[in-house]
């Protein structure tokens, strides 16, 4: 029988390169979005291509009562949800400086890439122990996809540096929580992925790249990190519950 996957952000870069990986490797999926129905019946049309049951969940992860909405649509589709994957996520409308930031700003980036997963995932954790108790062999997982940023400082989006380490930080709470349940918990940790969030800022890092910024001299790309989190959920690191997967060419390693 299919897993059921739930990609929040799904329908556009990093969440649409999971989606794609996903279904390729047979998951039936729940794509969670922003936008109208009828602005991703394309994306949708798509992944069903692929051969695969793909359902659209429109709301927003911020607002309580969008992410019931969004999991309800989920229970009366497929009836259940053995994987979660918190990728929706915004950067700030505007960089600032540190010294310069707005509490406007700090809110919106807390809300959509800490609260809303946070919340998000404290629902499907309820969800699944109910199925497991069900049903031992139910298998669930959930992974959460943040950023470098949670440990590397960028002075000019701070909110957004707090927002993902707080994500972090969520991943290991949510897996000593839930390892009792056997319901493993996992962090995904992008780099620089050429993505329209990162379009603005392009030609900075395309000569950061080119100066050596990543090991391997290129961009990063949504299917690097959709590679990545399907394996995981295909249930090839049990033993590795609360972990780190690094996918930024190696920009993080700590070089002289």
């Amino acid at each position: 029988m299919k897993k059921v996957v739930l990609i929040t952000g799904g329908s556009r870069g990093i969440g649409l390169g999971i989606a794609q990986k996903m279904a390729e490797a047979g998951f039936d999926l729940a794509i969670n979005g922003m936008r109208n129905e009828s602005d991703v019946l394309e994306v949708i049309e798509n992944l069903k291509k692929l051969g695969v049951d793909v359902i659209y969940c429109q709301g927003d992860i911020s607002k309580k009562e969008d992410r019931d909405s969004i999991l309800e649509k989920i229970k009366k589709h497929f009836g259940k949800l053995n994987v979660l994957i918190n990728n929706a996520g915004v950067a700030p409308k505007e960089r600032k400086d540190l010294l310069e930031a707005t509490e406007e700003s700090f809110d919106y980036l807390i809300s959509t890439n800490l609260k809303g997963p946070y919340f998000l995932t404290q629902s499907v954790a309820n969800w699944m122990v109910g199925l497991k108790a069900e049903n031992v062999d139910f298998e669930g997982t959930i992974i959460n996809v943040s950023s470098i940023s949670a440990t590397v400082a960028s002075v000019n989006r701070g909110e957004y540096c707090i927002s993902k380490a707080g994500v972090s930080m969520a991943t290991q709470l949510f897996a000593v929580r839930l390892a009792e349940f056997d319901i493993p918990v996992f962090e995904v940790r992008p780099g620089i992925i050429k993505t329209d969030m990162t379009e603005k800022v392009s030609q900075k890092y395309d000569d950061l790249i080119e100066n050596g910024l990543c090991l391997t001299k290129r961009w990063g790309l949504p299917e690097d990190v959709g590679k990545t989190v399907t394996a995981i959920a295909q249930g090839n690191f049990l033993y590795s519950t609360g972990q780190v997967f690094v996918v930024d060419g190696g920009l993080t390693v700590a070089r002289l």
